[in-house]
């Protein structure tokens, strides 16, 4: 295979020639989809492995902690050692070897990886109101909250910045309800409570700083490849809400702040999307129509969007209809709704002569499939049987005392490992709270947190700000500070794709 694709699988007995998806139409989008057990994660495995060769960033999601393998090369001692070199003779996969690959890993809880956080103001109200599942009018209540955090000059950075702010505003609910409509204290209590729960399911963790930064995942190593980025995700699928929150928090980051490329040669960045079916389970039409809206804008600026479900129509039919490249695992129709699933699935394929897609989506065994790819142009190739090549990395999860050799080579470990807690919208209102004594002459100012950036001021008086933005010369706390403190007080926060496409 030459530099512009990148070989998926191949023929053999009763199958059609070598199919290779063109990294010039790989940011298109696409499906991989299945039932259990029939290779859906070694067909992530191999195309995480084929972009990063290709020097492509990826990012991925460790449901089973299977993929946790690419980070060490097979072995001949794999029990599957065999079968895997049968494979590869019977596609002509002549040039296939064993090989590790560049990965980070990443953990919401900073268990397996190195810790993900993002700030409050960063995920904005409308991604914040879905995790928490809000009504419209407690949804309007904590969009008030944010203006109030942007109109004083607050930060919100953490759990305990927004719980302080919204205690606050309780207490002002009167004066600033005049403004911008009434504040139900039991809206209030309601959005308290769910905050307690997000923080008893280890969700606090996410939320501080340092603040991830986009271009510390999409990175290539000193021999070209691309960064394989893996989350745990074992514990996080408890909290199927965040889960599904965190990835399109995630998306949104990427089409914010990465520029327009148009139609590059090869994805700047390839986002797979597991468990799909999470983004969309009881999500409002609206929400859906803006990941659509994201999915067909997001690809101007170079990243890929693959979707991995068990059924194609757990991708609704709008969004299903924007990836171009799919890999089509076996499906069993034992229920009406399966079978209705199975011959959709069918219907999605340009069909081939040759034999009956919806018959060939059952007859499929594990590590086969009939797949499609973007061809020239753009047109989608008819529909083949393929057999999926072997992956290179390990099959199989790597032990904990691997995953931690890994985490201690990691470059990254200095920025993300230890949190920052700076002076923000907790410290702010206990301040005002609690007064300090006003200095006497003989007195010099008195300097808070990190720096002296509010003094005095009543409730709705514009807190004034010193020239000072910080005395830690430490590069995550720089970065950080930089992303968080981007705007003028009055201004809205720039919170992410969602945030800016929904703001009203």
């Amino acid at each position: 295979m030459g530099n512009d694709k990148i070989f998926i699988g191949g023929g053999g007995l009763d199958y059609g020639e070598a199919q290779a998806m063109l990294l010039k139409y790989a940011n298109r989008h696409g499906l991989i989809a299945g039932a259990t057990g029939t290779g859906k994660t070694v067909t992530l495995q191999i195309l995480a492995e084929s972009f990063s060769n290709a020097g492509v960033p990826v990012f991925l999601a460790d449901v089973k902690g299977d993929l946790s393998g690419m980070a060490v090369p097979g072995s001949q001692a794999h029990k599957l050692h065999e079968k895997l070199l049968s494979r590869a003779k019977t596609i002509g996969f002549e040039d296939y070897g064993y090989n590790d690959f560049p990965v980070t890993f990443w953990d919401l809880f900073g268990e397996k990886g190195h810790p993900v956080r993002t700030t409050i103001s960063e995920m904005g109200p409308l991604l914040l109101s879905r995790l928490l599942e809000l009504s419209e009018a407690q949804e309007g209540v904590l969009n008030i909250a944010f203006r109030m955090a942007d109109e004083q000059g607050m930060l919100l950075l953490d759990l305990k910045d927004l719980q302080s702010l919204l205690v606050w505003l309780g207490e002002n609910a009167s004066d600033i309800g005049l403004r911008y409509g009434n504040i139900s204290k039991a809206s209030i209590g309601s959005i308290q409570r769910r905050l307690l729960v997000l923080e008893n399911q280890g969700a606090a963790q996410f939320f501080g700083e340092p603040a991830l930064q986009l271009e510390d995942m999409i990175a290539t190593t000193p021999d070209g490849r691309g960064r394989v980025n893996i989350l745990a995700a074992d514990r996080l699928m408890s909290s199927p809400r965040l889960y599904a929150t965190f990835l399109l928090w995630l998306l949104s980051e990427l089409f914010e702040n990465l520029p327009e490329v148009g139609d590059p040669d090869k994805p700047k960045f390839v986002f797979f999307f597991d468990e799909a079916h999470l983004l969309f389970d009881d999500a409002p039409k609206a929400m859906i129509d803006k990941v659509e809206q994201v999915a067909r804008l997001i690809r101007s600026k170079g990243v890929g969007v693959y979707f991995i479900t068990q059924q194609p129509d757990d991708v609704p039919s709008d969004i299903l209809g924007q990836l171009g490249n799919r890999v089509q695992h076996a499906l069993r129709a034992y229920t009406p709704r399966d079978q209705k699933a199975l011959r959709a699935a069918a219907e999605t394929f340009r069909p081939n002569p040759e034999f009956d897609t919806e018959t060939a989506i059952k007859e499929v065994g594990v590590g086969e499939a009939v797949v499609s790819f973007l061809m020239k142009k753009g047109v989608p190739s008819v529909v083949e049987r393929t057999l999926i090549r072997p992956p290179s990395s390990r099959l199989g999860p790597i032990s904990m005392e691997e995953r931690k050799v890994v985490m201690a080579k990691s470059p990254l470990g200095a920025a993300y490992d230890t949190a920052i807690d700076r002076e923000s919208a907790f410290e702010i209102l206990a301040k005002r709270a609690n007064p300090e004594p006003e200095p006497t002459a003989q007195e010099a100012p008195r300097e808070f947190g990190s720096a002296r950036r509010f003094s005095g001021g009543t409730a709705w008086g514009k807190p004034k700000k010193s020239s000072s933005r910080g005395d830690s010369p430490a590069q995550a706390f720089t970065k950080s500070f930089s992303r968080s403190f981007g705007t003028q007080m009055g201004n809205k926060f720039a919170r992410g794709l969602l945030g800016s496409i929904f703001k009203r």
